[in-house]
């Protein structure tokens, strides 16, 4: 292990040494071999950076949102330049293909766009003359230091595209909790964000660390809010235990997304999108399409051209510019995917195409796992109501359109859905009546752009303002309202006079 990199914690604008004895592995998903180690930081090295963003936010508060701004300009510039390495980066500790990993940091991009429009759209409100001699105006202003619970599966996108850009945009100092799968696209990141930007040190902070140490981000009174994203289980916990430190919390956690593929669909076109948003990133997206739900009319023609389509993707290294599949995140990742699937098998669904024994030559050691599709799902059956997290596409089938927009409801999560039809009225029922809190109509992946909120439903997210668009704005300031009254010799006859109730309002 002499030879593995070893990376350290981010406090007060620098990186420090660990003094932790345990180290975590880093692992290259498409070879299996260690690349990285991290620590599992100790709890007073968690308490160090809370106390390095709680310093920096006393003076970050008081910068002018112009100043801001114009640091969240040149770090926009900064991602653009690197685009390139930390795509390889993301491809290299994750899996994603190239065009995948590009998009994750493009998708922070995207946001720290938005977020140099601070000026604009967090504007309060204001009236004169609320009453006789007084006006009243309200203020969205900072909260302080804001705790981020990163996942594996967007190391760029999360960090720094729903977390970083709009809390120090609006005067918010940030400490990230990298994910300890895929912390190095983070690492470098910072390291960039602090060595080609002028923002000042201690602004945004980082630590690896295990669950027992980042409870402190939950507990510390200096933290004021919690953004996570991340499993269903792990969500409920934060949003229980930081809510009642008093602290706000908006974690967007698991999904179970499904399709309802109608007989008048396009069905090449909705072959392709269930291609692109079942496998891409090897299902490793809470925004993926694992379920589809198929009218009976043209289940097996759709099932079959699923099949074909599926076994001509090339399964290979993540970082090969040819690959349309790449592995899965690491080995414990790998195994849960492929026990899901025996149990698929257990549960008597059909197993169309079988994906555990891919073997990539000259990546023997990738942690690769094929596309893999069951049909006749039913809703009994656990693999059809969990989060599988992996390239398995799950086949439900129904008789008509009641039939399957009631299926989809009844899952306990809401995240996405989508509906493949060209019948406006059917199209019209589902956007209306779907359960899910970001809806596809013919489009396999609703994601909405930054100026929107990512906004999951049920058991998709707990707290009140999502991440993005104005709720992210919102969730990141509270309210401030000011009145404000003026003395002269008018105005204190008009006080005296209101005392004796003979003003008007």
């Amino acid at each position: 292990m002499s030879s593995i990199e070893r990376k350290g914690y981010n406090a007060f604008g620098e990186w420090r040494e660990s003094k932790t004895d345990k180290w975590l592995d880093v692992t290259d998903a498409s070879t299996g071999q260690v690349i990285a180690q991290v620590p599992s930081c100790t709890g007073d090295e968690v308490l160090e950076a809370i106390q390095s963003a709680d310093e920096a936010y006393q003076s970050w508060r008081d910068v002018s949102l112009a100043r801001r701004t114009q640091l969240l300009f040149q770090w926009r510039d900064v991602m653009v330049r690197h685009l390139e390495e930390l795509t390889v980066l993301c491809a290299t500790e994750l899996g994603k293909n190239l065009n995948e990993a590009r998009g994750d940091v493009l998708k922070a991009i995207e946001p720290t766009e938005f977020a140099c429009g601070l000026p604009y759209i967090s504007q309060g409100s204001a009236s004169l003359q609320v009453t006789t001699g007084f006006d009243t105006a309200t203020y969205r202003v900072p909260l302080g230091v804001v705790a981020g619970i990163v996942p594996f599966n967007f190391p760029a996108m999360i960090p720094f595209g729903w977390m970083v850009p709009l809390a120090v945009a609006t005067g918010n100092t940030v400490v990230l909790k990298a994910n300890n799968f895929t912390p190095l696209t983070s690492m470098r990141m910072l390291e960039l964000f602090y060595k080609e930007t002028d923002f000042p040190k201690g602004v945004v902070n980082l630590v690896t660390a295990e669950a027992t140490e980042s409870e402190l981000l939950l507990t510390d009174p200096r933290v004021k809010a919690v953004t996570f994203v991340g499993s269903t289980k792990t969500g409920r916990h934060i949003y229980s235990v930081a809510a009642a430190h008093g602290k706000r919390v908006q974690a967007q956690t698991e999904a179970k997304n499904h399709a309802l593929v109608l007989r008048d669909c396009d069905l090449e076109s909705t072959v392709n999108a269930v291609i692109n948003s079942t496998y891409g990133c090897a299902g490793m997206r809470c925004m993926a399409l694992p379920v589809i739900v198929v009218e009976e009319a043209i289940a097996d023609q759709f099932v079959a051209l699923l099949k074909q389509k599926a076994q001509a993707l090339k399964i290979g290294c993540a970082y090969d510019p040819d690959t349309a599949l790449g592995p899965v995140v690491n080995a414990r990742h790998k195994q849960s995917v492929l026990t899901w699937i025996a149990r698929g098998i257990e549960e008597g669904a059909e197993l169309v195409l079988d994906g555990r024994n891919t073997v990539v030559k000259g990546f023997e050691g990738g942690f690769f796992v094929g596309p893999t599709i069951f049909d006749h799902v039913t809703p009994d059956m656990r693999i059809g109501q969990d989060e599988i997290f992996g390239p398995v596409t799950l086949i439900k089938r129904v008789t008509n359109f009641d039939e399957g927009l009631a299926l989809i409801n009844a899952n306990r999560f809401g995240n996405g859905s989508a509906i493949f039809t060209q019948n406006g009225y059917y199209a019209r029922q589902f956007e209306m009546h779907s359960d899910a809190g970001m809806v596809g109509i013919n489009v396999g992946i609703p994601v909405p752009s930054a100026y929107f909120p990512f906004s999951g439903n049920k058991d998709s997210f707990f707290g009140d303002q999502h991440v993005l668009g104005l709720d992210g704005v919102r969730f990141f300031t509270r309210a401030k309202t000011v009145t404000r009254h003026w003395y002269d010799e008018h105005s204190r006859k008009r006080d005296v006079d209101t005392w004796e109730g003979t003003v008007e309002r």
